[in-house]
């Protein structure tokens, strides 16, 4: 996992872009991988971490209405949090996850190991769906950073494709 953010931050300050996270069940554990590499303070922003309902409506403005109707683990609350997140920061792209972790809290319709994925930037919102299964709590936990590093990699390497043409 620090190999793909060593090369995340290195692409990241080559393109000049910076990044932001929203964060639920991860707890913060993105922005931690990123920010452990050395000279990620000229690409990271800043990390939300919205573990409950009420940070995702108080932190990245996730509408209470929304949270009610879909639950907290759904793409429409994924992508809300992202483009909160984008509003709320100076971050050219907003990577933000959803899931349930385990080992308990899952049911038929959402298991333990259900992760939303959304990234929001000038670009759009792109969103992402992830059944990892319920592989534990910490291997949910360590594949959905790498997933979200992975989709903050593939956005930075689009980008920087776009402005520099074929």
């Amino acid at each position: 996992m620090n190999t793909a953010a060593e090369r995340l931050v290195a692409d990241l300050q080559a393109a000049g872009l910076r990044v932001a996270t929203v964060e639920s069940c991860t707890g913060g554990l993105i922005a931690g991988a990123i920010t452990d590499i050395a000279g990620s303070s000229a690409v990271f922003e800043m990390g939300f971490v919205t573990y409950s309902n009420a940070a995702k409506t108080r932190l990245v403005g996730v509408s209470s209405e929304l949270l009610s109707s879909v639950g907290a683990v759904s793409e429409a609350v994924a992508r809300a949090m992202a483009e909160g997140g984008r509003a709320r920061s100076d971050a050219d792209a907003v990577i933000a996850v959803t899931g349930i972790a385990g080992p308990g809290g899952g049911s038929a319709e959402k298991p333990v190991g259900l992760v939303h994925f959304a990234l929001a930037s000038a670009e759009g919102t792109r969103h992402e769906c992830r059944r990892f299964g319920d592989l534990g709590r910490g291997e949910v936990r360590t594949r959905t950073v790498t997933v979200a590093i992975q989709m903050l990699a593939d956005w930075c390497d689009q980008r920087r494709a776009t402005v520099s043409g074929p």
